[in-house]
């Protein structure tokens, strides 16, 4: 990954958001990677700690991102409803919060990584800017009660690495160090993403309620080429 000097003053293309947008957000601070084109960061408080960014990515492989892209491709309009909190602990919140900022919220995973790098590329060319992005990891609570802890979840790791990776492959490489590791963790482990998804705890859990087949296809890197966009509270094609 090049890490080139991001110049922001008089004549800078580079663009952020109304830091008003992000209402709740941590004050600037040396962990907001705003000196970075690319981000990455965990769940909402993740999300919060960043930077505003342009367009958001919300990384949920197990399984939020996955099944709502799939809905999507298949030509349904899925809100971000209760129903959607009702069955995604994590990511129907994080991109809950991501819509209420003034970034475009997009849905990724291993299975359309490269889809989604095509999208902020074309972002970035309709814009005519250089555009600011935030890859947030879901990761997974371990409850629903308020305060409950956030649980690492190797499958989002490998989710944000992944478009991370296909980001630097279209020219978008000004990576902050986090991204940057978790680029390199996909890069080194995609071999074996499919026995990783399988043996992950997420990847376990739904094991054990015969949905191994759901584990093998959210592990399947670039099988599909739909991205889900939040328009008016509902999740369509891009």
């Amino acid at each position: 990954m090049s890490h080139p000097p991001l110049r922001v003053g008089p004549g800078s293309t580079a663009s952020i958001p109304d830091a008003a947008a992000y209402a709740g957000r941590m004050p600037e601070s040396p962990f907001d990677q705003r000196r970075y084109q690319v981000r990455h960061d965990w769940s909402v408080e993740g999300l919060r700690r960043l930077a505003p960014a342009d367009v958001v990515v919300v990384v949920d492989v197990l399984r939020f991102s996955t099944t709502v892209t799939d809905a999507v491709a298949r030509g349904e309009r899925v809100p971000l409803d209760a129903a959607a909190h009702a069955v995604s602990l994590n990511g129907a919140a994080v991109a809950k919060a991501a819509g209420e900022t003034e970034a475009i919220v997009l849905l990724g995973s291993l299975r359309n990584a490269s889809a989604v790098a095509r999208t902020v590329l074309d972002i970035q060319r309709r814009r005519g800017e250089r555009t600011s992005i935030a890859v947030i990891a879901a990761g997974e609570l371990a409850g629903r009660e308020p305060g409950a802890p956030l649980r690492f979840a190797v499958e989002d790791q490998l989710g944000a690495g992944a478009i991370v990776d296909a980001l630097g492959a279209l020219g978008i490489d000004h990576t902050s160090p986090e991204s940057a590791a978790a680029c390199e963790a996909f890069r080194g482990l995609r071999g074996a993403v499919r026995h990783l998804l399988t043996a992950s705890g997420s990847g376990q859990e739904l094991l054990d309620r015969d949905s191994r087949d759901e584990v093998l296809a959210a592990a399947a890197v670039d099988a599909a080429s739909v991205v889900s966009v939040l328009r008016d509270g509902s999740f369509v094609a891009y």
